[in-house]
């Protein structure tokens, strides 16, 4: 008897997690078991010894938290992955003017899913009790896509982002790490099949084969991450315009063409935003800079670190 109440208490609590996923925008709710990431460990291992990290070198530090939840939550038992989509109405990319990472049009991610995060336990402290556990929104050593695989929200394309049949790959990753058994879910089949779109399509060569990313050429690490004074002169030309993050591998992906824009009005961009023109950028002041992205995400290249962007495109 005792057995039946546990396992009814455990799908009951999982179709309360999921349920109350979706009440709060995320489009997908999986879980897995919290675990050691054994098949993850030798990837990460290889992946730091050739560099491929640049000049991230917070990724390698804590090792062994990347790959053990339950060094990040004492007695955790199951991982939550989340998914919020981001896709725009609108694509603002133009060939002839400095282009931004669509994830970047609104708000910063950082600040609108973790006050969801924090409704979300919230909810789960009301409904199910003392639960304990941290939320995760790529500020932490977590292995976001790892844990995304692991619970079926989609398979790793050969651009290492994380693809869903259903609406493809433009969607933020966060987590739940909680001391609460849940009913696992588990991975899907990878669909890329024999496509090298994303491989071809790379315009540094940073996809350096299927699934394996060399950080240190991405667009997205040099416009962002790096942040040297200058950006290596071996990538002049190479940049395809951007002067923060980059999409092409993802744009030219098909499975993207089932991407649906997101009702999140916070990730909708400003009018302002969406009237820049080259010149505009061009001539971008810090005044303007602090009132356009003041609550963007492109804050963190400072206005130094885009205007050095900006100008290595001309």
């Amino acid at each position: 008897m005792n057995y039946i109440c546990n396992v009814s208490l455990l799908a009951e609590n999982t179709r309360f997690i999921k349920s109350r996923a979706q009440e709060l925008g995320f489009f997908y709710c999986g879980i897995s078991k919290a675990e050691f990431l054994a098949e993850e460990a030798p990837r990460l291992e290889k992946w730091l010894k050739a560099n491929m990290n640049g000049k991230m070198s917070y990724m390698e530090n804590h090792f062994d938290k990347r790959l053990d939840p339950r060094l990040l939550v004492e007695g955790a038992k199951s991982v939550v992955s989340l998914a919020l989509n981001y896709f725009p109405e609108k694509d603002l990319a133009e060939d002839d003017k400095p282009k931004l990472s669509k994830y970047a049009y609104g708000e910063d991610y950082h600040f609108v899913i973790k006050e969801k995060l924090t409704a979300f336990m919230r909810s789960i402290h009301e409904e199910i009790g003392e639960v304990g556990g941290r939320m995760f929104v790529d500020s932490a050593p977590v292995l976001d896509k790892a844990w995304a695989v692991k619970s079926g929200m989609g398979w790793m394309g050969k651009h290492t982002n994380i693809i869903t049949r259903e609406s493809g790959s433009f969607f933020f990753i966060a987590e739940l790490i909680l001391d609460l058994d849940l009913e696992p879910d588990g991975p899907v089949k990878d669909y890329c099949g024999t496509c090298t779109r994303c491989i071809d399509a790379c315009p540094t060569d940073a996809i350096v084969a299927p699934y394996v990313v060399d950080g240190s050429r991405c667009i997205s690490y040099l416009t962002i991450e790096l942040k040297n004074e200058i950006i290596p002169s071996g990538f002049k030309g190479k940049m395809d315009n951007w002067a923060f993050g980059c999409d092409v591998c993802q744009d030219v992906c098909p499975w993207n063409r089932f991407s649906k824009p997101t009702t999140e009005a916070s990730f909708f961009p400003s009018e302002q935003l969406k009237n820049m023109q080259k010149e505009d950028w061009q001539e971008l002041t810090r005044e303007v800079f602090s009132s356009l992205f003041k609550n963007s995400a492109i804050k963190r290249t400072r206005y130094k670190g885009l205007m050095r962007n900006i100008n290595f495109l001309q």
